[in-house]
């Protein structure tokens, strides 16, 4: 049985923890290890991130892959980056990971693609360049790891016009109540959570056998 909770209630989770346990770099490094351990890497890896901290695991991420002796390259679909997405951009450029602006046909002939575009915060319509992104990451024939939330899903209603499609999705912290939704089940093939030590403010309700969706994996990896 793992918690099941709100966008709202994350969000002030990750505040609490963040002033009074575990700083914001530290959580963010957590999640990129959780994606790491959550899956088999070979070949070469795509990672596309947007301007936000959802990014920012990708750029850790990307840290992560260099040092264990993987090969990745990171796009960007914006220049603006939050100040702990720009710190792990640092990190990931001084291991010399290659950081490139997304184009058309970018994706083409990697292993792997990570989205790491729009976090559990959007919701609405995904429009522009994170709309091509979208579209491209769905057309690489790569396999899929959404972080967090597939992005363009409205993370408490598992809602969109457009999304990625994924073969896996890492769920940072907990499960949020849009990606076990039956929308959300036409969008992903697999739901991991991992834990990085967020400490939940409010309770909310729960998953188990009984109310699992096929696609969700009760095991929790864990990133502490």
């Amino acid at each position: 049985m793992i918690p099941c909770i709100s966008v709202e209630n994350m969000r002030l989770s990750d505040a609490y923890t963040i002033a009074n346990f575990v700083p914001s770099l530290e959580l963010m490094y957590r999640a990129a290890m959780g994606v790491f351990k959550a899956h088999h890497w070979e070949g070469t890896t795509a990672i596309v991130v947007g301007s936000g901290n959802n990014g920012g695991d990708g750029f850790a991420l990307a840290w992560i892959l260099k040092e264990k002796g993987f090969d990745c390259t990171v796009f960007t679909v914006s220049q603006r980056l939050s100040d702990d997405s720009a710190y792990y951009a640092d990190q990931a450029r001084e291991a010399n990971v290659p950081v490139r602006p997304f184009e058309k046909d970018c994706l083409t002939g990697f292993s792997n693609v990570v989205d790491c575009l729009l976090g559990t915060g959007f919701s609405g319509t995904v429009r522009g360049n994170y709309a091509d992104a979208i579209e491209s990451i769905n057309e690489s024939g790569a396999y899929i790891v959404s972080v967090d939330i597939n992005s363009g899903m409205n993370g408490d209603t598992g809602e969109a016009e457009l999304a990625v499609e994924s073969d896996l999705t890492v769920t940072i912290g907990f499960v949020k109540s849009g990606l076990v939704s039956d929308n959300a089940g036409k969008y992903m093939k697999r739901l991991v959570c991992a834990d990085i030590g967020i400490v939940l403010v409010r309770e909310e309700g729960c998953i188990s056998d009984e109310n699992c969706p096929p696609w969700l994996d009760l095991n929790v990896i864990s990133a502490i």
